[in-house]
């Protein structure tokens, strides 16, 4: 196994409080990766306790745990590295109150020769987690700690208010980390290298040059046993709020003065204090016919399965330039795309026959997905007599590097990152109520929603409010399969 290089994980031995620890969550997401982070040597010393519903002892929590990485770990169980991870684990039932948490953390910091660090993981429920919190309080484990919060972080503007009220009131905002699994990718994190590493195209990133920006996150999937908490929050509040606007932040900030988790938060905030209200007129409603049908939904539902807006940042780079947000369920095809469009030239030289402008203008694609691909699509000639143009593509993959190993999941990055206090990749209180702000307009009057077949790309009138322009997806050319090295 590589050497972890310095400073990469937490200075001090970490005891993780993991609320919702036998939910869905925990079991695909959590706990597999924690025993990866553990096993890799990422963690100088770790004691898990996990918190549930479930009135199950400590055999049964490391039962279902061994589940869990049997079922949904994407690495490699040992005998010694689980014998090691299995003996780490403890178990307390939500019933048994705070004296009983209080206990079984005491003895996982009495495994530890020094000073250790918490880390509460609440993996609940929106109505759930200020329980959680309180519990917390009452135990009196609060210092040292840190506190991973799940979205969604308020519903409208005053319910976000309220939270970050009631969270203040226990633990102070620097101990605070709200989660976005999105910039927790590889290829998210890869914008700012992109951007700001590169003196090729950060001089173009701007108005200037680029005419418009689309963001565009579709999936297959439906919703699952998620029907009850889809109906209370619908595609805006679940995905846009929470994750399209934060990938719109990175993409659209302007250079943070070190790559330190306060200048790039105050840059990320800056973006969101320029964005314009977001104008119900520039935004599509979706419904999938089959929605009204699913148990535990209204038979007169209006919530959404699917969102495209129209969006602006009202400063000095992006004046002027659209942003166009997509996301729904059941639609055609699951991608996690950002297109940058650029200016077509003023004025053409060539023939009206020899293709130029043909297929739209030049385009740098990033696919957000695990396998972490960019693209940048230009005109070229043809060979061969005269003068015909084709439109070609440079690309690049992670797996072309034979790095594509060494990539930590999402969650597992952000796990690390909040052990280690860096806030980098996480949403601040003013953030996240400024997005609420700025989607106060809508929420209070939103457009009627529009049906549309599942396995579609949504309604019809997603084209109206992109036009002149085209959405990107469906691509026209696929993909080009990455080469082996990575192999």
């Amino acid at each position: 196994m590589a050497k972890i290089p310095p400073g990469v994980g937490p200075r001090f031995p970490q005891v993780v409080v993991l609320f919702g620890a036998t939910g869905d969550l925990a079991r695909r997401k959590l706990l597999p990766g924690l025993y990866h982070l553990a096993s890799a040597g990422f963690i100088p010393g770790y004691r898990i306790v996990g918190v549930s519903l479930d009135a199950v002892d400590v055999d049964g929590f490391r039962r279902i745990a061994r589940q869990s990485l049997d079922e949904f770990g994407s690495r490699k169980v040992t005998d010694a590295d689980w014998d090691t991870f299995a003996q780490r684990l403890d178990y307390v039932p939500l019933a048994a109150g705070a004296p009983a948490l209080r206990e079984a953390v005491a003895r996982a910091e009495a495994g530890f020769d020094g000073e250790c660090r918490r880390l509460h993981y609440l993996s609940v429920p929106p109505s759930a987690a200020l329980p959680a919190v309180r519990l917390l309080g009452e135990a009196g484990l609060v210092e040292r700690s840190r506190i991973v919060m799940e979205k969604p972080f308020g519903t409208d503007l005053a319910s976000a208010v309220k939270l970050n009220h009631k969270l203040h009131e226990v633990f102070a905002e620097e101990q605070i980390f709200r989660i976005d699994h999105f910039l927790g990718k590889e290829p998210a994190q890869n914008i700012l290298a992109f951007r700001f590493a590169n003196g090729l195209f950060e001089p173009i990133w701007n108005r200037n040059f680029i005419d418009h920006v689309q963001i565009d996150v579709p999936e297959t999937l439906g919703l699952g046993k998620r029907s009850g908490f889809y109906e209370q929050t619908g595609a805006y509040r679940d995905m846009v709020v929470t994750h399209l606007f934060q990938i719109l932040a990175f993409m659209a900030m302007e250079p943070p003065t070190a790559l330190e988790p306060a200048p790039i938060s105050e840059e990320k905030n800056k973006v969101f204090r320029c964005m314009l209200p977001i104008q119900p007129e520039n935004v599509v409603r979706g419904q999938y016919n089959g929605y009204r049908d699913e148990p535990g939904v209204d038979a007169e539902s209006e919530t959404e399965t699917f969102i495209a807006l129209k969006c602006y940042i009202d400063n000095w780079r992006w004046a002027g330039v659209p942003f166009f947000l997509r996301t729904g369920k059941r639609l055609a095809e699951g991608q996690r795309i950002i297109s940058i469009a650029f200016r077509e030239p003023p004025k053409s030289m060539f023939p009206p026959n020899s293709g130029v402008g043909a297929q739209g203008p030049d385009h740098l694609t990033f696919d957000l997905a695990d396998a972490s691909k960019m693209s940048l699509s230009f005109y070229g000639k043809r060979p061969g007599p005269g003068m015909r143009l084709d439109k070609l593509s440079l690309q690049f993959a992670m797996h072309d590097t034979g790095l594509i190993g060494e990539v930590l999941e999402a969650y597992e990055r952000l796990i690390l990152d909040a052990m280690r206090g860096d806030r980098t990749l996480f949403t601040t209180a003013e953030g996240i109520e400024r997005l609420w702000q700025v989607s106060t307009h809508l929420l209070e009057a939103p457009p009627p929603v529009r049906l549309y077949a599942p396995g579609s790309w949504g309604p019809k009138s997603i084209h109206q409010l992109i036009a002149p322009h085209a959405w990107r997806l469906p691509f026209e050319r696929a993909w080009r399969a990455p080469n082996t090295l990575g192999s």
